[in-house]
Formats: structure tokens, C-alpha cells, sequence
């Protein structure tokens, strides 16, 4: 049976899709079966790297999402509206969803997945967390038996770019991200990626899979990398780190519900698996019981990465509709369990303050005799035990001074820094990171 596809957008991943799909030849069988009968676009006038079929082309995007023709319905605009809009007309017209569109997931999820289940089709998302990197699919099949305790991802590969570049070349964050802008890794405004609300996105979707309860977006706690230096990046090395933006969803007590989700720039122990993951790939570990730890690595981003994800989900729907026949007729039934969380519920969510991890912080001080002192008491009165205490060297005729703290509870340590703040020799605290 031939199966009409309906694409949203036709840019850069866009195109890559179309690319695939103009070209099954040598690829999965049941790509013979697919048609591309409209391309979506915002002007018929823009030179186009792809040659589409006579009369694909079109501005009328609503026009696609009813169209009888279209049986599977491919959103790749971005960002929350029209896509959110676009998607449950289509939905409600009775097509089959696939998006690479991480933030109205993130945000609408729940809206759309009802809808889906309600009208008896399927909503897919691969493309929408890890780019070419396939952990959807792994999250709900392979790895469904184990029982998930973390998440840990690296998953913006314009963050990650840029804090390679800096490690590499001892570049400031302001310079490395004009070059990545320019080389196209970064968009004209890096917002979204650099103050960590892509990767907030991607791993509330994650979560919700990994631990079988809804998430609500906001429910991330979120931090981005401007405020990681050049001098950050050359202390971590000295003391064995690199710094990488993390996306972690962990379940602390594995006997308890509650989830803390957080993204934030980290200090990753070099001989860490994700220490190396460098430039613009991706990477997610998962760890789990029985099977330990697994890690999933690649390019994260990219025409040819995403297409691959978008292009695998239209063939999983085509290899579905062949299975299930009544899919259309199916109104009550939960068509997305491969996609959607195992509950209704919304999982509880633990405040930062409750976090246990080791902290990085940087001092500038007055160069006076017993400030170290001082530092270690004020730490000790908030429960925060120190590893290590190291006076770098001075910066405008200040101390740099640089504190490693074991494991404690995010809320003593915010006390902690509250004290020593107000001290008179403390000048500005630069920096605080935390230690993976």
C-alpha cells in the first residue's frame, strides 16, 4: 500500500528528510512504499538542494494536515507554535505523526498524546532528543526490563562545541560562541541553547520515558554555560575535570518515586566515559538494573543525523500500519506505548536543595594571612566538608582561591555561600560549579 507523506518544513533537516525518501533505493524495503505528496514551506521561490516532484511544494500548511492524500504527517518547523496547532489538526484529521520538535513535546506533550490515542494514530520522536542518536526506541524496547535509576546526557551539541573549543584553545565563551554562530553550530540567538533550555527539553522528554511518569517541563531545574570562563575550564583541567553541560534525570532512592531532573554545566572526571565526548556530538548514559551502565554516542545534531531519526519513525509507522490494520478504528486504544509514559500520573519532582553532589568554587579575595581559615570554618558551620583548598594565584591584586567540597546537600552549601559572601576579605565568587 502506498503511504502519502505530508512535511513541515524543508530546511536543513528538512531537506535531508526529503532526500531520503526521493532516494529509497538500497534502503529499507518499506521506503518503496512511501510518497512524498507535499512539502510545506514559507516562500515557493527560495532555491531549493533537493528536486521535488512537480506540485509538492506548497505555503498552505493547514491545506497539508487535512490533505486525504497524506497519511503521515511530518513536522519539522520548530519551536511551539504553529507546530502545536498544526500537529493536533492533523492529528484530529486522523494522520500519523513524526517530529523532531523537542519543545512542544516537552511542553504539550501530554495534549498531544491524548489526542493521538483518542483519534488511533501514532506520534514518533526520535529525531527529537539525540538527533541521529537512537534512544527513544532503546529507552522503551531494549532497555525497558531494566529498572532505570539515571540519565545522564550529553545532548546540545552547540553547548558542547563551544566548551571543547574552549578547553581546547583557552578561548573565552563570548569569541567561540560568535565563531560557532558563524559556522553555523549556533543559531543568531544561542538562547535556547546556551542557557540550557534545549537540553531541559530533551531531558524532561527522557525522564518521562526512563521513569514512566509525566514530566512537567518547568519542573527542570536549569542553568547554562555564559558564566563558564576560560580560567574555570584551566582550573578543572589542573585538578583532573573537564566541563561538559549535563542533562541528568536520576531517581536518588530507587524505592521512592521522586525524580530530581536538573541541567547545569559539571565537572566531569577525565576518565569518565563523557569526558570525551567532544566537538558536536552527543552522548547518553543510562544506568539501570540488572545491566549496569550503556552508553549511546554520535553525531547529535545535522542534516544527515536527524533525517536518519525522522526517516526510521516514518518507516516504524509504515511497519505498524502493516501489523495493525485497524489502527484507524481503534479510538480508545493507547496507540504510543512504545513512545508515551507508562502512567497518567505526574512524578514528584525533589527540589535542587535536596541535591547531594560535590561543588567547584571560585574566590577572589584580599590577599590577607588566615582567608583560607576563614573559608574552611564558615563551610564547616553549614555542614560542608572540603576535598581540597588551592590558592591559584592573583588576579587584579586579588587571591584566587579555589575549593572543591565532598558530597553535600545542595541547600548547606547555598547557606555556606551566603556567610562567606558577606565576609569583608571576599571580593566575588566568580564561579560555582558542580562536580559530577
Amino acid at each position: 500500500m502506498a503511504i502519502g507523506i505530508g512535511l513541515l518544513g524543508l530546511g536543513t533537516v528538512g531537506t535531508g528528510t526529503a532526500e531520503i525518501l526521493l532516494t529509497p533505493q538500497g534502503r529499507h524495503p518499506l521506503l518503496g512504499e512511501v510518497i512524498l505528496k507535499k512539502a510545506g514551506v514559507r516562500s515557493l521561490d527560495k532555491p531549493r538542494k533537493v528536486d521535488l516532484p512537480e506540485g509538492c511544494l506548497t505555503t498552505d500548511l493547514k491545506a497539508i494536515v487535512a490533505d486525504p492524500e497524506v497519511d503521515i504527517v511530518v513536522e519539522l518547523l520548530g519551536g511551539i507554535e504553529p507546530c502545536r496547532t498544526l500537529i493536533l489538526e492533523a492529528i484530529a484529521n486522523g494522520k500519523h505523526i513524526v517530529t523532531a520538535n523537542k519543545a512542544v513535546i516537552a511542553k504539550h506533550g501530554e495534549e498531544i498524546f491524548k489526542a493521538a490515542n483518542q483519534a488511533g494514530v501514532y506520534v514518533l520522536l526520535e529525531a527529537a532528543v539525540g538527533g541521529g542518536i537512537p534512544i527513544i526506541k532503546p529507552l522503551k524496547q531494549s532497555l525497558g526490563v531494566n529498572r532505570i535509576s539515571r540519565v545522564i546526557g550529553i545532548i546540545n551539541g552547540t553547548t558542547n562545541y563551544i566548551l571543547t573549543q574552549m578547553a581546547q584553545h583557552g578561548a573565552d565563551f563570548a569569541d567561540v560562541l560568535k565563531e560557532a554562530q558563524d559556522l553555523g553550530y549556533a543559531e543568531a540567538d544561542p538562547t535556547a541553547d546556551v542557557d540550557g533550555g534545549d537540553a531541559a527539553d530533551k531531558i524532561a522528554i527522557l525522564a518521562s520515558l526512563a521513569f514512566g511518569g509525566r514530566i512537567r517541563r518547568e519542573d527542570v531545574y536549569c542553568e547554562g554555560i555564559r558564566t563558564v570562563s576560560a580560567a574555570d575550564i584551566s582550573f578543572a583541567a589542573k585538578l583532573g575535570f573537564v566541563i561538559k553541560l549535563l542533562a541528568i534525570a536520576e531517581r536518588p532512592d530507587i524505592e521512592e518515586e521522586a525524580l530530581q531532573l536538573r541541567v547545569h554545566p559539571t565537572l566531569v572526571p577525565e576518565e569518565h566515559p563523557l569526558a570525551s565526548v567532544n566537538g558536536v556530538f552527543n552522548a547518553i548514559l543510562v544506568e539501570g538494573s540488572p545491566l549496569g551502565e550503556v552508553m549511546l554516542y554520535g553525531p547529535g545534531a545535522g542534516a544527515g543525523a536527524t533525517a536518519s531519526a525522522v526517516v526510521s519513525d516514518i518507516v516504524h509507522v509504515v511497519g505498524l500500519l502493516h501489523s495493525d490494520t485497524t489502527v484507524r478504528n481503534q479510538s480508545e486504544k493507547t496507540l504510543n506505548p512504545l513512545l508515551g509514559c507508562s502512567h497518567e500520573h505526574y512524578s514528584p519532582i525533589l527540589s535542587i536543595d535536596t541535591l547531594k553532589t560535590r561543588f567547584y568554587a571560585r574566590f577572589l579575595s584580599q590577599d590577607l594571612p588566615g582567608v583560607i581559615g576563614d573559608l574552611g570554618t564558615r563551610f564547616g558551620n553549614h555542614q560542608v566538608s572540603l576535598e581540597s583548598v588551592v590558592q591559584i594565584g592573583l588576579q587584579d591584586d586579588c587571591a584566587e582561591i579555589v575549593v572543591v567540597t565532598h558530597d553535600v546537600y545542595e541547600a548547606n552549601f547555598r547557606e555556606a555561600l551566603n556567610e562567606i559572601k558577606g565576609l569583608e576579605a571576599i571580593k566575588d565568587v566568580p564561579s560555582i560549579l558542580r562536580v559530577l
